[in-house]
C-alpha cells in the first residue's frame, strides 16, 4: 500500500511552506501574537484566497497545511475552523466560512466537569431551553478571533453567533498567544441547533487528533531547523558547538523524535481518511508520540541554544509553548497509550 502524498499534495505543501515563509516570518508572527487581539485579519482573506477553507479538501490535504501552517506558528483560527468546527457545521456554514464571511471554533470543557471531547459528549451541564442556551465552557480555542461557536451541550450540538452576542465571550491569559482560550459564558443565549448529533464527536475527536499530530510535527522540524542552524555556527572554545558530542547528540535526538511524529502523524491522518478500522488506535499512537515528541523537540533545541534558548526575545518559546498545548489536548500521552495497551491487551483485569 503507497502512503506517500499524491504529486498535488507535495505541490500544495511547497505552496504553503512558501506563502508562509514569505508572508509569516517569525517576526510579524511575533506581532501579532503579541497585539491586543492576536489576529490580523488580512490573514483570514489570503488563507481564503489560497484555497485552505475549500469544502472539497481531504484530510490528507489538510494534514499538509497543519504541518506546514504549524511550522510558522500562522496566528489564525485555521484549525479551530477546520479541524474542530467543520465536521458538524451545516452546508450554510461551510459556504459561508469558504467564502471568508464567517470563521468557527469548538466549545466543549467546562470547569469541574467535562476536559475532552469524548467526555463532553456524555457529561455536559450546558443545556438548552427553546432556541436558548445556558452554561459556561473553558479553554475554548480561539474563541475570541471567530465569528460562530459551536457548543456542546446536554442534549445535542448549537452554533452561537458570536457577532450578535460579542457579550458572552471572555479572553483569558495563556501561554500560547498564537492560539488563545477564551470562556464562553451562556446565560439563555440566543442558540441555533444543528442537524449533526452528539455521535458525531467521535468524528471530530479522530480528526482533530490526526490534525494536531502534524501540527506537532511541524513544531518538531521547525524546533530541529533552528537547533541545527544555530549549532552550525555558534562557537565556543574556540569550536563550533555542533562538534560536541553533548551538543549534537541532542540535535541528533531530536531528529529521530521528528520522524517518529512524522511517521506515526501521517499514518493517522491516513487511517482516518481511510476509515480504517485501525483509526482510533493510529490517532492514539500519534497523539502520544507528536505530542510529547514535540515538547522533547523544543526543550532540546532549548537546551542546544544555551543562554539566549532561555530568553523572551528567542522565538523557541512560542514553539515550546504551543507543543504543550497540542500535549495536553485530549489527554496527555500517558492517558493515549493506555488506550493503546487495551486496544492490544484487552482491559485490564
Amino acid at each position: 500500500m503507497d502512503f506517500a502524498f499524491s504529486e498535488d499534495q507535495e505541490l500544495l505543501r511547497a505552496a504553503a511552506k512558501q506563502f508562509l515563509a514569505d508572508r509569516y516570518p517569525i517576526d510579524k508572527v511575533v506581532a501579532i501574537a503579541d497585539s491586543q487581539t492576536g489576529n490580523d485579519p488580512a490573514t483570514w482573506e489570503q488563507i481564503v484566497d489560497l484555497g485552505w477553507l475549500e469544502p472539497d479538501l481531504g484530510l490528507l490535504d489538510l494534514a499538509v497545511i497543519a504541518e506546514e501552517s504549524a511550522y510558522a506558528l500562522l496566528p489564525a483560527p485555521w484549525f479551530s475552523t477546520v479541524g474542530l468546527a467543520w465536521p458538524v457545521l451545516d452546508d450554510d456554514l461551510r459556504q459561508a466560512i469558504s467564502a471568508g464571511d464567517r470563521s468557527a471554533t469548538l466549545a466543549w470543557a467546562e470547569s469541574g466537569g467535562p476536559a475532552t471531547i469524548a467526555a463532553a459528549a456524555n457529561q455536559s451541564a450546558t443545556h438548552a431551553a427553546g432556541d436558548t442556551l445556558t452554561g459556561t465552557k473553558v479553554t475554548v480555542p480561539d474563541l475570541g478571533n471567530v465569528t460562530d461557536v459551536v457548543v456542546i451541550a446536554s442534549d445535542g450540538l448549537y452554533v452561537v453567533d458570536l457577532t450578535t452576542n460579542p457579550d458572552v465571550v471572555v479572553s483569558r491569559s495563556t501561554i500560547d498567544r498564537t492560539r488563545r482560550l477564551g470562556e464562553l459564558h451562556l446565560s439563555a443565549t440566543p442558540a441555533r441547533r444543528l442537524d449533526a448529533g452528539l455521535d458525531a464527536l467521535a468524528e471530530v475527536r479522530r480528526r482533530a487528533l490526526a490534525l494536531l499530530a502534524c501540527e506537532a510535527t511541524g513544531v518538531s522540524q521547525r524546533a530541529l531547523d533552528l537547533a541545527a542552524a544555530y549549532t552550525k555556527e555558534r562557537q565556543q572554545f574556540g569550536r563550533i558547538i555542533g562538534t560536541y558530542q553533548g551538543v549534537s547528540h541532542r540535535v541528533a535526538n531530536t531528529f529521530v523524535a521528528t520522524q517518529l511524529n512524522r511517521s506515526l502523524a501521517y499514518w493517522a491522518a491516513w487511517a482516518v481518511s481511510a476509515n480504517d478500522a485501525e483509526a482510533e488506535l493510529a490517532v492514539a499512537a500519534a497523539k502520544s508520540q507528536a505530542g510529547d515528541g514535540s515538547v522533547f523537540a523544543c526543550e532540546q533545541a532549548i537546551q542546544a541554544h544555551g543562554g539566549i534558548g532561555f530568553t523572551w526575545e528567542h522565538p523557541l518559546h512560542r514553539f515550546y509553548k504551543r507543543a504543550q498545548w497540542i500535549s495536553g489536548f485530549e489527554g496527555n500521552g500517558r492517558a493515549h497509550r493506555a488506550t493503546i495497551a487495551e486496544s492490544l491487551l484487552g482491559p485490564a483485569a
